[in-house]
């Protein structure tokens, strides 16, 4: 049966959720930045840990921005086959929630209208928007606002099918070492691996909003994921890039099938505060 949603609907969603994913962390965020101020060795590294949570609590507490540079927005919907959507276009119902969510929430606005003439565009539109289409008849909406702190920090090797998982792990320790203090550490770490140039890309963004507390459900990735996590703390670089045990939070990789002669991973990196939001519509 097909169900009606109008999308003023989406556009209400939306504008609360570029809020809420830029005032207060997420319940996975917020427990990761507590045990890692409990295991911090350094004490410079929990003396930093330590400001960081802070900052996390006067923001929850004032609803003021985590972080002054609260993003582009980044919007992933799946959508149910058996959804129909009316009073207009999803496209600019989404656009219109994130400008009416960064004007009425009073959070900066970093989107320039042409990546050379860089003017701004004041509403921080247009957002950068991803479709699924799923069974069902329910909307999946995901708001990441991405900094570029982090953002700029990401990186796409093309390697050779004959570099396996060994080249892998090291494309994915090259890119965080070569980010170092940059992406404003303690990271997480996305990793896109398979599909095409494009694919990785973007199976990496999406795995940034993965819970940190779940692994890949093939269980040589959740090793991967595992051994990653450890080899990349044991690097040294620490918090804030001043030294310590924690290096990254979370290394959360996706997988696609890919062509005989490719061997894509894409590595999107993102800061301590890894702002996501979620619902369901």
């Amino acid at each position: 049966m097909i169900r009606n949603i109008n999308v003023s609907e989406i556009t209400k969603n939306i504008k609360e959720m570029c809020i809420e994913a830029n005032h207060y962390l997420s319940s996975d965020m917020k427990e990761a930045l507590d045990n890692a101020y409990n295991t911090e060795k350094s004490p410079l590294g929990k003396k930093i840990l330590n400001q960081l949570k802070e900052n996390i609590n006067i923001a929850d507490k004032e609803t003021i921005p985590i972080c002054q540079d609260t993003g582009m927005a980044v919007i992933f919907l799946k959508i149910g086959q058996d959804v129909h959507f009316e009073g207009g276009n999803i496209g600019d119902a989404v656009n219109e929630g994130v400008r009416q969510g960064y004007s009425e929430g009073f959070l900066r606005k970093s989107v320039v209208s042409d990546p050379l003439i860089r003017n701004n565009t004041k509403d921080n539109t247009p957002a950068v928007i991803h479709y699924e289409f799923i069974e069902g008849d329910k909307v999946y909406i995901k708001v990441a606002p991405k900094g570029f702190g982090s953002e700029n920090m990401s990186r796409v090797f093309m390697l050779k099918p004959a570099d396996g998982i060994e080249g892998v792990k090291k494309a994915i320790l090259t890119a965080v070492r070569d980010a170092g203090p940059n992406a404003c550490p303690p990271m997480v770490v996305g990793v896109g691996v398979g599909g095409t140039f494009e694919k990785c890309a973007l199976m990496a963004k999406e795995a940034l909003t993965r819970n940190i507390n779940e692994h890949s459900k093939i269980p040589y990735i959740k090793e991967m994921e595992e051994e990653l996590l450890d080899k990349i703390n044991k690097t040294g670089i620490g918090p804030g890039g001043l030294g310590g045990t924690t290096t990254v939070l979370a290394v959360n990789i996706n997988t696609y099938p890919t062509h005989i002669a490719g061997l894509p991973v894409a590595v999107n990196i993102c800061c301590h505060v890894n702002r996501h939001s979620e619902r369901i519509v």
